[in-house]
C-alpha cells in the first residue's frame, strides 16, 4: 500500500478531524481548518516523494557500484580498441617471421589465422550480446509502488 493511498487510515482520521472540527467551530473557521489540512496532506506527499527519490538514488548509485566492479566496466572505449589493434599488427611482425622461418607458407598462414582470430574475438566482445556484458533486467517496480 502506498503512503497516499486513498484508503490511507492517518490521512481518512485527518479527515474526520478537519470535519469534527468543523462541525464545533462554525463555517468562520473553514479557509483555516482546510489550510491545516491541506498542510498534512504535502507534508505526506513531500514524505512520499522524498523516500522515491532517495530509493531511486540508492539504486542508481548501487547500479553504478555493480559497473565500476564489473571487470568490463570500461572496456568500450575506441582508444582500447585502437590501442589493441596496433599492438597485434606490431606483434604480426616477429610471429609472421618465426612462423615463416620455421615451418614457412603453413606456418606464416597459421600465424596469421591467430592473429585475425584474436582480433575478431576482441571485436566481438564489444558488439556481440554474446560476448558482451549482461545486462541488468531487474526490472524495477512503478514509482507508485513502495
Amino acid at each position: 500500500m502506498t503512503a497516499m493511498d486513498a484508503r490511507d487510515p492517518e490521512l481518512k482520521k485527518e479527515l474526520d478531524a478537519t470535519l469534527h472540527a468543523r462541525r464545533e467551530l462554525g463555517e468562520e473557521y473553514d479557509s483555516a481548518l482546510v489550510e491545516s489540512f491541506l498542510e498534512k496532506v504535502e507534508q505526506r506527499l513531500d514524505g512520499s516523494v522524498d523516500r522515491r527519490v532517495r530509493r531511486q538514488l540508492a539504486e542508481q548509485q548501487m547500479a553504478v557500484a555493480r559497473d565500476a566492479r564489473s571487470p568490463q566496466g570500461s572496456s568500450d572505449s575506441w582508444g582500447e580498441r585502437f590501442g589493441f589493434g596496433i599492438v597485434s599488427l606490431v606483434l604480426a611482425i616477429p610471429l609472421s617471421a618465426i612462423g615463416g622461418g620455421v615451418a614457412e607458407l603453413p606456418g606464416l598462414l597459421v600465424a596469421w589465422a591467430g592473429i585475425v582470430g584474436v582480433n575478431v574475438v576482441q571485436a566481438a566482445r564489444h558488439s556481440s550480446p554474446l560476448f558482451g556484458r549482461r545486462k541488468d533486467r531487474s526490472g524495477s517496480g512503478s514509482d507508485w509502488e513502495e
